[in-house]
């Protein structure tokens, strides 16, 4: 007689590795969990462990850092108006100065940033401790819409709008803006909106490289329903609820 299934027990439950864990906590990104853990700083159960990898059951009891239990901390969500010239990183091995030197100080708990603007580019970038959050945006399933405007050194007719929507094959990837439209022109440049439901790396630069159009400026304006709005340059604010709820992986 075949015997039923046993149910499934904390102990039996999924594992992951203990630097993965303070991250999802929302203690540290997963590289600075794991300096901690190799400085001796991390212990479970009284003991000191030293490898990031070592297997632990999410919000599992007796992790401690610095002696100090850990606890999932509050979760922040924020928007941050990225002026031109700042590095998406927490420090830069060239000296340059970053969006965490920017937001020093706010007195905000560590916070990743969800996706990234290159140096030269500006507008919406969100950062947030809910590292789920974070992944339903960014993951290319989710098809979260990301609208940007875009000075060009050129003004581009009917003809390129549509190539720039069927997209061109660059460096064995697939890069097509989803939207194309003119928004203003002067006479020798001009700006458009262009949506991507998914981003590559430099994908509107590299889409308008190969058509010989060179970008002015970049300023991503929207993230789904999420609006820049006025918040003024170098400036942040918290998001409000609906807002998180709005980005939130349905």
């Amino acid at each position: 007689m075949s015997r039923a299934p046993r149910p499934l027990t904390p102990a039996a439950a999924t594992r992951h590795g203990l630097a993965r864990v303070l991250s999802k906590q929302g203690a540290c990104s997963r590289s600075e969990a794991e300096r901690w853990i190799r400085a001796g700083r991390v212990a479970l159960e009284g003991q000191v462990v030293r490898d990031p990898q070592h297997p632990v059951r999410m919000g599992q009891d007796g992790i401690t850092v610095d002696g100090r239990p850990l606890a999932a901390a509050q979760r922040i969500y924020v928007m941050f108006n990225k002026p031109r010239g700042l590095v998406v990183s927490a420090t830069d091995e060239r000296g340059r100065a970053t969006v965490y030197d920017a937001l020093a100080a706010a007195g905000l708990p560590w916070l990743g940033p969800v996706g990234r603007l290159d140096k030269a580019s500006e507008g919406l970038l969100l950062l947030s401790n809910d590292t789920l959050w974070a992944a339903g945006i960014t993951d290319p399933a989710t098809h979260c819409d990301k609208a940007y405007h875009v000075q060009v050194d050129c003004i581009p007719d009917a003809a390129l709008l549509a190539r720039l929507r069927e997209g061109v094959v660059d460096q064995g990837e697939r890069l097509a803006a989803q939207r194309v439209a003119l928004l203003r022109a002067g006479e020798k440049n001009a700006w458009l909106e262009i949506v991507l439901d998914e981003g590559r790396n430099r994908h509107i630069r590299r889409l308008l490289a190969a058509h010989g159009i060179g970008v002015l400026r970049l300023v991503r304006v929207a993230i789904g329903q999420l609006a820049l709005g006025e918040l003024p340059k170098g400036q942040w604010r918290h998001l409000e609820e609906a807002e998180v709820a709005a980005l939130r992986r349905r």
